[in-house]
């Protein structure tokens, strides 16, 4: 009986979603994935480039996007609190987070503001802060770029524990 009870409990523990706010400091995994004490946490409705993705700027130059996207966020974050509140879990077990800084800046639509992430999902929650970026030019919109979620199809990882999202 003790078995099946604990057993329940890891079950419960390992797909129950988080309702509690997840709040400490961040350690910065890419442009829009932050762990946070052992949580890892993907800021939901945003895509940004993935690590190794290239960009170009407006004279056909070629720069690491991806790379830059995730030192810009790296940037915001350094020595704050990051508070994210939960919405679910994806695919690949990582918390869905609306997250946010001290002073109440929503990190996610920031990214998109900056131009270092773009609006993704069916909601399009972030459509009016892509839109002022792309308007701007900043971040990644300086230049083209291939959608973050197309180029993860064109460059399938094979030896990765945590497959693209």
């Amino acid at each position: 009986m003790l078995g099946g009870s604990l057993a329940i409990y890891a079950y419960e523990k390992i797909t129950r979603t988080p309702d509690t706010p997840i709040s400490g400091s961040a350690f910065v995994a890419d442009g829009d994935t932050v762990r946070i004490e052992g949580n890892r946490i993907r800021l939901i409705d945003i895509d940004a480039p993935e690590l190794e993705q290239t960009c170009y700027d407006p004279n056909g130059k070629e720069w690491p996007c991806g790379e830059v996207a995730s030192g810009e966020l790296r940037k915001a974050l350094r020595g704050k609190t990051l508070t994210c509140q939960p919405h679910g879990l994806d695919q690949y077990r990582r918390v869905l987070a609306t997250c946010s800084l001290p002073d109440g800046t929503d990190i996610n639509a920031w990214m998109i503001r900056q131009g270092w992430a773009v609006s993704f999902g069916y909601a399009r929650v972030y459509d009016k802060e892509e839109t002022e970026a792309r308007s701007a030019r900043r971040g990644i919109w300086r230049g083209t770029f291939t959608e973050p979620h197309k180029w993860r199809e064109q460059h399938p990882r094979e030896d990765t524990v945590e497959p693209p999202r």
